[in-house]
């Protein structure tokens, strides 16, 4: 077990080294300055186009067949992004990096929303429907059909499936499983065989019933598991009022002045803020794609614009709250950037910092709130999974796929080294994005093309053409309904 965690993390010095950190940033940065900075020149757009769409009454009668709704598409995809990463993932960040590595983490996200944007696009713009009339989208069909070089589309796409499929039984099981036994044996003293066989049961339920059904699930789950830990984040916030500042202070200053007595660490805060903020957001990965490709919209934009805000939610708003949390209730030596005792992993700081304002009722929270943010994507990334699986093997061999996935739920909660599933991930995790940005720097020029369509056509109000679709009779289709709605 040793010397097969020590070849992943070897791996992940490589893929996570400055090679990583380029790769995603460059692309960020890229689709930033491409789209003239679109996640804050319009702003206050795509926060009426997304949240606050919520709000409106929506002028179609009925969802389109086959799809499941944005906001559906939106809370499954929020479940993927929103787990461990947000508690264990923020408090191993600090741990390592510093308080600086915050702040690498919010220049992550600001890129990311770009790239995140281009994912979901693109997705939308390729997707294609299967012979049961089901959406078909992700990295992969973008790959296949929007780059010209047929071998380079062919290869690139097959390897993004591939590595998505390892990838969630990695990040998107074996870890989240991991954590919540890891938790619930520590704080309630459950045994992760019990713990296992209950969340591997929960997950059969759902899983195995599709697509709907897990979107049916995370519409609930979502926006009440980040509502309370919000809330508990918040309260902490208000009692420790006096130290954000200070806190605030901390994060700048140690993101670029080296903390004392730790060599190198600017450096380590930028790769370790990159790294979680990554893991988190998961922008530049394409994993987010699969199901936001399955949204009831026809505007690719509409779509790329909620990715843009899955980001903000996800790593903005959720590890900013963590992020306060441990830096003002206590573990944070401010004046330094380090820690003021060893805490051991993510999970113990977490759960120290919470302690420190609630109590005995700290560590209760926080172990509550992983199993319900890791549940939420362990049973969102099973449809990554398993329409990447698909892709490669056929859609009859989806339940195989399905079943292996739930049985690594169980595996995960009691394999005996968690810091090996963690290193599994991290590499998995990063491999998904060499393919993927492949496709988002070749495709770039159209999904700016794409991007001016829409600005041309809904803030500027000129009439033109849309660009729906990659495929004709997709295109034609939505044209037609469109013109139906207005008549």
């Amino acid at each position: 077990m040793t010397e097969l965690e020590n070849i992943f993390e070897n791996l992940n010095q490589i893929i996570w080294g400055p090679f990583g950190v380029i790769c995603i940033l460059s692309a960020g940065v890229l689709m930033t300055f491409r789209l003239r900075f679109f996640q804050v020149t319009h702003l206050f757009h795509w926060l009426n186009s997304t949240v606050g769409s919520l709000f409106k009454k929506s002028r179609k009668k009925q969802r389109e067949k086959g799809s499941i709704s944005q906001f559906g598409a939106v809370c499954t995809t929020l479940a993927a992004t929103i787990g461990t990463g947000n508690i264990t993932g923020v408090a191993g960040a600090i741990a390592v990096g510093g308080a600086g590595a915050v702040f690498w983490m919010w220049v992550s996200a600001f890129f990311g929303m770009m790239t995140a944007f281009s994912e979901n696009l693109l997705g939308i713009y390729f997707r294609e429907k299967s012979k049961n009339v089901q959406w078909l989208g992700g990295a992969m069909y973008y790959l296949k059909h929007g780059i010209k070089y047929k071998p380079i589309a062919t290869v690139s796409a097959a390897a993004f499936a591939a590595f998505s499929v390892l990838a969630s039984f990695g990040i998107g099981n074996l870890t989240q499983a991991n954590t919540i036994a890891e938790n619930m044996d520590k704080v309630f003293g459950i045994s992760p065989f019990l713990t296992g066989g209950v969340i591997t049961a929960l997950s059969a339920a759902v899983i195995l019933g599709g697509v709907n059904r897990v979107s049916a699930v995370t519409e609930k789950l979502v926006p009440f598991m980040a509502g309370v830990y919000m809330l508990g984040c918040v309260i902490i916030m208000v009692i420790n009022a006096n130290m954000l500042a200070d806190a605030l202070f901390s994060v700048i200053k140690f993101a670029f002045t080296p903390r004392a007595g730790v060599g190198g660490a600017v450096g380590v805060a930028i790769k370790m803020g990159f790294r979680r903020g990554v893991f988190s957001n998961e922008a530049g990965l394409g994993s987010a794609v699969t199901v936001n490709a399955s949204a009831d919209t026809r505007e690719p934009a509409v779509q790329g614009m909620w990715g843009i805000f899955e980001v903000f939610f996800d790593t903005v708003v959720v590890c900013t709250v963590t992020a306060a949390v441990i830096l003002i209730s206590g573990p944070v030596d401010l004046s330094t950037g380090t820690l003021t005792a060893n805490y051991g992993d993510g999970a113990a700081l977490a759960a120290e910092s919470f302690s420190l304002s609630f109590g005995r009722f700290g560590g209760v929270f926080v172990a509550i709130a992983i199993l319900f943010f890791a549940l939420a994507t362990i049973l969102a990334w099973s449809i990554n999974g398993a329409n990447s699986f698909s892709y490669l093997f056929g859609e009859r061999l989806s339940p195989v796929y399905k079943i292996v996935y739930v049985g690594v739920v169980f595996v995960g909660s009691v394999i005996p080294n968690p810091s090996l599933a963690w290193a599994i991930s991290d590499t998995f995790n990063g491999l998904m994005m060499i393919p993927n940005l492949i496709g988002l720097f070749a495709l770039s020029g159209l999904t700016v093309r794409i991007t001016e369509n829409y600005i041309d056509r809904k803030i500027k109000h000129k009439k033109i053409r849309p660009l729906l679709s990659h495929h004709k009779e997709i295109q034609y289709q939505h044209e037609a309904e469109e013109m139906l709605e207005l008549l």
